[in-house]
């Protein structure tokens, strides 16, 4: 089913600052959407991986879409309420709804082993009782399962499926997705931030990354070099995208993205979890790699930016 929602561009997969007490941080998260609408950002997922969803109760979640709905605009936001439970899904997908956000995005159901016509069934029974457009959402790698491509068919086939995101390392599966996506109407953003270049030659519809947060006028570029043919030379925001991830990659997912916000001169607030003297010492190197990257590239601070 057609959606009248197809997003496009780059969007934020947008990380969520919390004080000590684990309290949203309202002053640096207006700060760095003001970054990001001025990078020229076309979105924001809230709530997905890199916003750390887990983390976070279920009135909380509603929160922090509130919270997003009101200081990323004129920006859509679309909602990840996926969950293991399909209410809780249907609860966060319902309160996107009442807040006028545009579209939902769901993974499978994590931890327990679930068959693909599972899968397909619980996307559709969230999907008809939200009653959104609906952006699938698939990274393995966390989840602990793919979709399949015949599952995005037949879901694409019964609900208003706008878009896929593709996450994780089978870079290959864009290929299949992108060209189902041609055949039903449906956009494939991709989350390989540092391979943009070759997404948006495949034919990918814009991309929404971790990175976004960090360099988001770099990811902007290659969006419009690559995708939108724009003139410029892609070479050097690319060559900058693969150094930050290999900086940024010294350090597991998603605390290396609060280290690189750090680095940025965001704030990324504290951890929401546990966190080693390893991690620490890791996170303090990223730091000032990235710091040293980003002044011998002459990327301003944010606080700067938004003066």
């Amino acid at each position: 089913m057609a959606s009248n929602f197809q997003p496009s561009g780059i969007y934020s997969a947008q990380w969520i600052p919390v004080d000590a007490a684990g309290r949203l941080d309202r002053g640096a998260l207006a700060m760095h959407f003001e970054f990001e609408r001025r990078a020229g950002v076309a979105g924001v997922l809230a709530l997905g991986s890199t916003g750390e969803f887990p983390q976070f109760s279920v009135e909380e979640r509603k929160q922090v879409l509130a919270l997003a709905g009101e200081l990323a605009g004129p920006l859509p936001v679309i909602a990840n309420v996926s969950d293991i439970r399909p209410k809780v899904a249907i609860e966060v997908g319902r309160a996107a709804k009442a807040l006028g956000l545009p579209a939902i995005a769901l993974m499978p159901p994590p931890f327990y082993p679930v068959s693909q016509a599972d899968m397909l069934a619980f996307f559709l029974h969230v999907a008809d009782a939200v009653a959104l457009p609906v952006m699938l959402y698939n990274f393995p790698e966390l989840t602990g399962k793919r979709i399949d491509l015949p599952t995005v068919a037949a879901f694409a086939d019964r609900a208003p499926m706008c878009a896929i995101k593709q996450s994780g390392g089978e870079f290959e599966y864009h290929r299949a997705l992108i060209a189902l996506g041609r055949e039903k109407n449906f956009a494939v953003l991709s989350g390989a931030d540092t391979r943009l270049p070759e997404v948006f030659a495949l034919g990918a519809a814009g991309c929404i990354g971790g990175l976004v947060n960090i360099v988001p006028e770099l990811m902007v570029a290659l969006d419009r070099i690559c995708r939108q043919g724009q003139a410029g030379d892609p070479t050097g925001p690319a060559a900058r995208m693969v150094e930050v991830g290999a900086i940024i990659d010294q350090l597991t997912f998603p605390l290396n993205v609060a280290a690189g916000l750090e680095a940025r001169g965001l704030q990324p607030g504290a951890p929401k979890t546990v966190v080693s003297a390893e991690s620490r010492e890791l996170y303090r190197k990223i730091v000032t790699e990235l710091g040293a990257a980003f002044a011998r590239w002459g990327l301003a601070p944010p606080l700067a930016a938004v003066a």
